[in-house]
């Protein structure tokens, strides 16, 4: 399905975008993935090895989404190695909590650098090139985008902005033939939570709650996203742009009673 097409994947070292990545070799992709951790990259650039049908090698990129240079290296290390770009998937993204009361401009800047302004610059300089291949991008949101929430304020205006950018972005380059879409997952055992800042007993607490916030009465899993981030850039969702398509367990549709 991938075949000879370019796949970039922005903080594939683990979560959602390994997922990605491994799912997009299965179907035969060429695979950058690019995140700051390399021991878990090169982790994942075996994986992604092992699912290719032609045993085809990732490229990675070890980069930093909020410096310009690191952001720069992804687009120039994949045109050199690959004369082109079929495929971005915005996926780098920082959690952290916090509310209006107790969260500080640091952690503001942190969170919007990474999960608005990261994107913003890499599809600039990404654009031409999926211009030519009439490619497309999908960029990985969270329900946080459509829904409010208390105590992740920085994260949930960053995840509105981003489908927004999506929308905006869709407009600009649908009638140049590139599809712009986002994924809104709900809570998915990624371990992003923890990374935000939640101890043990606390996320187990939370993946308990899920039976509630979420109407399948679960929270997702990986690979339940990578699957659908395939769909979105492939032929089957070829008339598909301008979306943010929620893969959250129905959680956008909850309301509290």
């Amino acid at each position: 399905m991938f075949t000879n097409k370019v796949v970039i994947i922005t903080g594939a070292s683990s979560g959602i975008g390994a997922e990605t990545a491994i799912e997009f070799s299965k179907l035969g992709g060429n695979v950058v993935i690019t995140g700051r951790n390399k021991d878990n990259l090169e982790k994942v650039a075996a994986s992604c090895q092992q699912a290719s049908p032609e045993n085809l090698q990732p490229l990675i990129v070890i980069s930093d989404m909020n410096k310009e240079d690191d952001v720069e290296n992804i687009i120039n290390k994949t045109i050199e190695k690959f004369s082109k770009l079929d495929v971005l998937v915005n996926n780098a993204g920082v959690l952290e909590s916090g509310t209006i009361e107790t969260t500080s401009l640091d952690q503001y800047d942190r969170v919007m650098n990474t999960n608005v302004r990261g994107p913003y610059y890499i599809t600039m300089l990404a654009t031409s090139y999926l211009i030519k291949s009439k490619g497309c991008i999908v960029n990985v949101s969270s329900v946080t985008g459509m829904r409010s929430f208390p105590n992740v304020l920085a994260y949930c205006m960053s995840k509105a902005a981003l489908d927004q950018f999506t929308r905006c972005v869709a407009l600009e380059l649908g009638g140049k033939g590139v599809r712009v879409n986002s994924v809104n997952p709900g809570v998915i055992t990624t371990g992003l939570h923890k990374k935000g800042g939640m101890d043990d007993s606390d996320y187990e607490d939370f993946l308990k709650k899920c039976a509630a916030t979420h109407a399948l009465g679960r929270p997702g899993d990986a690979s339940e996203v990578s699957s659908v981030i395939v769909f979105l850039a492939s032929e089957a969702a070829s008339n598909i742009t301008g979306a943010t398509l929620p893969v959250d367990g129905g959680r956008h549709a909850m309301c509290p009673r």
